[in-house]
């Protein structure tokens, strides 16, 4: 199918000027150069071949997960990657005949689990947009097969087109869960629309696009995840854009690859404290994002998303590649042609600056290998609760220096059991950002006689901390208030200065740093916590984390103030339901008791 001959064309009339057909976007291929990147293109179809091994070496796992789970996508997949193969000249599988079993059976097994509305259950009964991950797979390996024309995949057409046509009709009347599966449920249908139009079909994707595009002024999602962009909404907003006509919607995954671009870290990690979704306490790779910045790259002739894409390739490459295995991706490749293009000339990314995302109450900071980010943008002192959904994570500093990295600094008083202070606000302030919090507990005084019952039967009401049969509204109340504040400030010789200053109540806390395995701990005033392994407590003067060649120096300590063995008490949200809020690496206990001023200092 895919030969070099077919690419130089393809991707030449898919990135030419309006009115420039496919001969003449060839023709200018023949006098611009060679533009087919083949190295890419052989890194792909490595990978992918290897990937096909893979799958038909344990397809049958695939196939018992969606006969007894009802589980598509993996399924779903599978069948797109070997299509990919299969098709693709350059691929030592391409035609190969003993692919076309289990090309069938894969076929044949989700046709057969599909419901009669078209649905599948993936996790969730019938679901829509769970069905729609398959369905955008399955619409991707249908037009390569389709494209491709081989007589013996006849019938396995045949199969994918019944699927494909079972799921439009449900796909554009059932309802979804999330802001990004709009997105999703719109590609989906958009290209079963080209290929089998039918006009309930646009009609679903324009009431759902006449929602708006739901992104922040800084450019993230509403979800503020950059796995959910990458994963879902970047990929179908350029579904969208290519099969429903609506070109506009590339200005949208853009403005969201460059509010990525300050939150990559130099070993191509992204941040992710920001979060609302369950990434919100990870930092990884996401190459996810690699063709993503590939195709704007050459769409744009941007050289820093080539320089991005440049750097995820040599991040990912012998790697699960993210989420998508990296043999996965050739499919989408085969698909738009145009991603095979050479990028353009790489330019420098900025490696000096200081970045203020006012949506998202983050700032990044980087210095060469060093790089910070402050956090002060949960939803928590907005809506007091813990929930899928929300940015919760109390992290509100970290900071690296090459491969020393304090993956998270968290700030836990010992206030009523309500845990871990999140900043109600992060504000620029004299040569640093300050962030700050108040929160209170109450006592409650007798009802007034007017709110009196004779038979003592009081409505069960929430106090903010707790649920009990007393009326809480209408009660007099007297408080106890704790007030939080931490300044942030860089040096110029790339150190760090926090001051932590408790007002209010007299109570214990902790200083939580949490340092990212694989480095040697050291300092006289370290004490190890007794039962919990890897756990520190800084009594006295700095300590040093330590990986190769880096390190970062922190303290001082503050005594034994506080509760011993010392705790960090993430709150009854969380005890009460045997949850944890303990982050996983090394870490490391300032303890004291408010009220008091601290200065916590790392470089």
């Amino acid at each position: 199918m895919m030969a070099r001959r077919t690419f130089l064309a393809s991707s030449a009339a898919a990135t030419a000027p309006v009115g420039q057909g496919t001969a003449a976007a060839a023709t200018g291929v023949g006098e611009d150069g060679d533009r087919l990147d083949t190295d890419f293109l052989a890194f792909l179809t490595t990978a992918a071949d290897a990937r096909a091994e893979s799958i038909l070496d344990g397809y049958a796992a695939y196939l018992t997960e969606l006969r007894d789970q009802g589980k598509a996508r993996s399924s779903a997949r599978a069948l797109r990657t070997l299509t990919s193969v299969y098709v693709h000249e350059e691929s030592a599988h391409h035609h190969d005949g003993e692919l076309l079993g289990p090309l069938g059976e894969l076929a044949d097994t989700l046709a057969e689990e599909q419901f009669d509305d078209g649905l599948w259950d993936q996790g969730a009964a019938h679901s829509p947009p769970d069905t729609a991950f398959s369905i955008v797979d399955l619409n991707l390996a249908y037009s390569l097969l389709d494209e491709d024309g081989h007589g013996p995949t006849r019938a396995l057409r045949a199969t994918v087109e019944r699927i494909l046509r079972a799921a439009g009709p449900a796909l554009a009347t059932g309802g979804l869960h999330t802001a990004n599966h709009r997105w999703l449920v719109c590609a989906a249908l958009a290209r079963i629309h080209r290929r089998w139009p039918d006009p309930a079909y646009p009609r679903r994707i324009d009431d759902w696009l006449a929602e708006g595009i739901d992104q922040l002024p800084g450019g993230e999602y509403s979800e503020r995840s950059p796995t959910y962009a990458a994963v879902v909404s970047n990929p179908a907003l350029l579904t969208i854009a290519r099969f429903h006509d609506r070109p506009d919607l590339y200005a949208n995954v853009r403005e969201n690859l460059n509010a990525s671009l300050p939150v990559i870290e130099p070993n191509g990690e992204v941040e992710m404290v920001h979060s609302r979704r369950q990434d919100q306490t990870t930092l990884r790779y996401l190459p996810e994002f690699w063709l993503q910045y590939r195709e704007l790259a050459i769409r744009d002739g941007d050289g820093r998303f080539a320089a991005v894409a440049a750097l995820l390739r040599e991040r990912g490459a012998g790697q699960t590649f993210g989420e998508t295995p990296l043999g996965d991706r050739l499919a989408e490749v085969l698909d738009r042609p145009e991603l095979a293009r050479k990028l353009p000339q790489v330019a420098d990314l900025p490696t000096d600056f200081e970045h203020h995302d006012t949506a998202c109450a983050l700032v990044r900071v980087r210095r060469g290998d060093r790089t910070a980010s402050i956090f002060g943008g949960t939803d928590f002192p907005d809506l007091h609760a813990i929930s899928s959904g929300l940015s919760t994570n109390p992290t509100f500093f970290k900071m690296r220096k090459g491969a020393a990295i304090l993956d998270s600094l968290r700030l836990a008083p010992q206030f009523f059991s309500l845990g871990h202070f999140r900043a109600e606000n992060l504000e620029r302030t004299d040569g640093g950002w300050r962030l700050t919090a108040e929160v209170r507990a109450a006592f409650h005084q007798p009802l007034p006689p007017q709110h009196r019952r004779p038979d003592g039967l009081y409505p069960l009401t929430d106090d903010g901390r707790f649920w009990s049969a007393m009326d809480f509204p209408h009660r007099p109340k007297e408080y106890r208030t704790l007030r939080t504040e931490v300044v942030v400030k860089e040096s110029a010789d790339g150190s760090w200065a926090l001051d932590v200053q408790l007002a209010g109540s007299e109570v214990p806390f902790a200083l939580e740093l949490c340092f990212r395995r694989g480095g040697t701990l050291a300092g006289a005033g370290l004490e190890e916590v007794k039962d919990s392994p890897d756990k520190y407590h800084l009594v006295t003067g700095e300590a040093t984390y330590t990986v190769g060649g880096d390190r970062i120096t922190f303290g001082p300590g503050n005594g034994k103030g506080g509760k011993q063995p010392p705790v960090v008490d993430a709150g009854e949200r969380y005890s009460w339901m045997n949850g944890s809020l303990t982050p996983d690496g090394v870490r490391v206990l300032i303890t004291g008791r408010s009220p008091l001023t601290y200065r916590l200092t790392l470089r």
